[in-house]
C-alpha cells in the first residue's frame, strides 16, 4: 500500500511539473510573439483558405479527410505503445511528402493554374465578404421553382434529374455538365428538361439555392438489388447519393411520377406537396435556429 501511494504521488508530481512546464513555454512563446508573428499567422491562414476553396470541389478533400485519419491513428497508436503499428505509421509519415505529391499532382497543378488566372485574388475578395449564408427567401424561392416544374413536367411525362448539394460539394460531376449559376425559375428549370434542349439527358444541380450546373453525368448505383423497373434516372440518383449526401428528385418520363432519393433510398409517387414539405425541411434553415451551427454556415460561405 505504501509503494501505491508514492507512485500515485510520484504520477501527480509529475503531472503537476508537466503542466508548468507547458504554461512556461506558453508565456515563453507569447512573450517574443510581435506583429511579424500576427502577419505571418494571417498570411498562412489566408493562404490555407485559399487552397481549400481551389481543392474544395475535387476529390483531394476526401483524401485530406483520409490523411487526417491516418494522423489520429497514428497518434493513438503511439499513445498505446503499438511498436509494429508505430513503426508502419512512421515509416508512412517519414516519406509523406512525396506521397502528397503523388496523391494531389492533378490539384497541385490546379492551384497554380488557378491561381495563375486571377483566382486567389477572387478568393481574397470572398474571405471579405459578408453575404455568406444562402437567404432563407433566395432558398424558397428555388424550391418553390422546382416544386412547380416538377408538377408540370409530371402532366406531360417529361424526364427530370435535380439533385440538391447539401455538405459534399459536388465538383468533379460539375465538371462533366455546364455550368449555367443562375436563378432558379419554373421555365428555366423546365426549359433546361425540355426533349429537344441539348442538356436535358443530364442532372441539374442546385447549389446555394441557385442552378449552378446541368447537362451533368451522375454515377449510377451498383446496387444489383434495385428494381428492373427503374430507368437509368433513378439508378443515377441513388447511385450519386450514396457517395455523397446530396438529395435528387426524379421525375419519370414513363409515368410521370415523382420519385426523391437520399442516402441510397428512393420514394417513389411522392405528390407535389410532399415534395416541398421535403425541401423545405431538408433546405430551409431558419437562421434562429440551434440546427444552424458555425460549421454549417461556414460551409455554406466555402461554397459562395
Amino acid at each position: 500500500m505504501p509503494i501505491d501511494l508514492a507512485l500515485r504521488f510520484r504520477y501527480i508530481k509529475n503531472l503537476g511539473n508537466t503542466i508548468i512546464d507547458f504554461f512556461s513555454q506558453v508565456k515563453g512563446l507569447f512573450g517574443t510573439f510581435g506583429f511579424i508573428d500576427v502577419i505571418d499567422i494571417l498570411f498562412v491562414a489566408v493562404v490555407i483558405y485559399m487552397v481549400i476553396r481551389i481543392i474544395r470541389d475535387t476529390r483531394a478533400m476526401q483524401l485530406i479527410k483520409g490523411l487526417l485519419f491516418l494522423v489520429l491513428l497514428y497518434g493513438l497508436v503511439s499513445f498505446l505503445g503499438m511498436a509494429a503499428s508505430t513503426y508502419i505509421l512512421k515509416g508512412i509519415f517519414s516519406n509523406i511528402l512525396i506521397i502528397v505529391v503523388i496523391l494531389f499532382g492533378p490539384e497541385i497543378r490546379n492551384i497554380l493554374e488557378e491561381m495563375g488566372k486571377g483566382a486567389a485574388r477572387s478568393n481574397l475578395i470572398a474571405i471579405l465578404d459578408s453575404g455568406a449564408a444562402v437567404e432563407v427567401s433566395e432558398m424558397k424561392k428555388t424550391i418553390d421553382a422546382v416544386c412547380k416544374a416538377c408538377a408540370d413536367m409530371s402532366d406531360t411525362k417529361t424526364g427530370a434529374l435535380i439533385v440538391f448539394e447539401r455538405e459534399t460539394m459536388l465538383g468533379d460531376i460539375i465538371s462533366s455538365g455546364t455550368l449555367l449559376q443562375a436563378t432558379a425559375t419554373k421555365e428555366l428549370v423546365e426549359n433546361v428538361f425540355f426533349p429537344k434542349s441539348p442538356l436535358h439527358d443530364g442532372a441539374m444541380i442546385i447549389r446555394s439555392g441557385k442552378i449552378y450546373a446541368a447537362g451533368c453525368i451522375l454515377p449510377l448505383t451498383s446496387n444489383k438489388d434495385i428494381s428492373s423497373s427503374l430507368g437509368t434516372r433513378h439508378r443515377a440518383a441513388i447511385g450519386v447519393t450514396q457517395q455523397s449526401d446530396a438529395m435528387v428528385v426524379v421525375v419519370s418520363e414513363e409515368t410521370g411520377s415523382i420519385s426523391v432519393a437520399d442516402s441510397g433510398n428512393l420514394q417513389t409517387g411522392v405528390s407535389t406537396g410532399e415534395l416541398r414539405d421535403i425541401l423545405t425541411k431538408e433546405f430551409v434553415i431558419d437562421p434562429s435556429s440551434s440546427k444552424d451551427s458555425a460549421i454549417k454556415k461556414f460551409v455554406r460561405r466555402m461554397k459562395r
